[in-house]
């Protein structure tokens, strides 16, 4: 069996609060509350949840854009966290991220010529003679034209900055690259061509990718594996094809009874939550999904539900499903 290529165990980000004359740490957001998942090489794995899940901290964490509580990112067998400034340089070449913003991720006053050829000038790859081949090549790669390339980005659609943006990710062409919500800031329309683009680069280069979304509709068509978070916790880990066949956590549950069936007349039927998210200060007792969960009992303010077996491959944290 294929070692997985990052390994991610018991991670925590909190980030401290500030109060007080003094400004000491009075309380802490628990953006990510020690999760733990796998992805093996050449797999995509979805990681989705409402907005204020973590799931963005999660990935900058494992990239080291933000310092980790507790926990540890095995990248390769190599723990990233205890990597000095030097040594990370070397895995940042491995490692890259696609933005959410396409309008904010591209300096406006590079033309692409620069935003492309910089990576490749900061790891020391390839002659100068040879940086704007490689860039003219990347563009051709994610549907753009050579002439692009002495355009500013204020030159292109939202659609085109993040092909940009993908093509910057691939210019030290990595091992593993984190995208984050690379299709949330785009039309509809727009979204599915870069869906497509993305799954392309996927086959074409045999790309591992943790791919976020709070959109499960739109994992369905890009990603292997899905990973369900709720409040900095994993509610559930599947297959893609598993988990919209046979969703086990109530919380899945809901998050798909909300995504349409492309089929006139079929509707699924609808779960809906009660509230909004809670706080990540003052998360609820024991399963942290229970203030909202339309299966909770008294005992599920007790007890922290662990991922346990629920199928092959198939992992949900909840006491009242099996």
């Amino acid at each position: 069996m294929t070692a997985p290529l990052l390994q991610v165990d018991n991670l925590q980000k909190y980030f401290p609060i500030h109060g007080g004359v003094l400004r000491r740490v009075v309380n802490n957001v628990k953006a990510v509350d020690g999760i733990s998942f796998d992805i093996n090489p050449g797999e995509v794995v979805g990681l989705v949840g409402e907005s204020g899940s973590g799931k963005t901290t999660v990935g900058r964490t494992i990239l080291r854009l933000e310092q980790a509580t507790s926990g540890a990112v095995r990248f390769g067998g190599t723990d990233v966290m205890g990597l000095g400034t030097s040594q990370m340089r070397a895995y940042r070449k491995k490692m890259q991220i696609i933005f959410q913003d396409p309008y904010a991720s591209l300096n406006p006053r590079e033309k692409i010529r620069e935003i492309l050829t910089h990576p490749l000038r900061l790891h020391r790859i390839g002659s100068a003679s040879e940086h704007e081949d490689r860039a003219a090549a990347l563009l051709e790669k994610v549907g753009l034209a050579r002439d692009h390339l002495d355009r500013f980005p204020h030159e292109f659609s939202g659609g085109q900055r993040q092909r940009i943006g993908i093509a910057r990710a691939l210019a030290v062409e990595p091992q593993f690259i984190v995208a984050d919500e690379p299709v949330s800031a785009l039309d509809v329309s727009i979204q599915a061509q870069v869906i497509n683009l993305l799954e392309d680069l996927k086959n074409d280069l045999d790309l591992t990718m943790l791919f976020i979304a709070h959109d499960l509709g739109v994992v369905e068509h890009i990603c292997d594996r899905v990973i369900v978070m709720y409040l900095g916790r994993v509610m559930e880990i599947a297959s893609a094809a598993d988990l919209y066949a046979r969703p086990n956590h109530p919380y899945t549950k809901a998050l798909l009874s909300a995504v349409p069936i492309p089929e006139p007349g079929k509707r699924r039927e609808r779960v809906a939550l009660k509230g909004d998210i809670p706080s990540p200060i003052n998360p609820p007792s024991g399963c942290v999904f229970r203030t909202r969960c339309p299966l909770a009992t008294p005992e599920c303010a007790k007890v922290v539900p662990e991922l346990k077996p629920v199928g092959e491959g198939h992992t949900s944290a909840c006491i009242h499903t099996t």
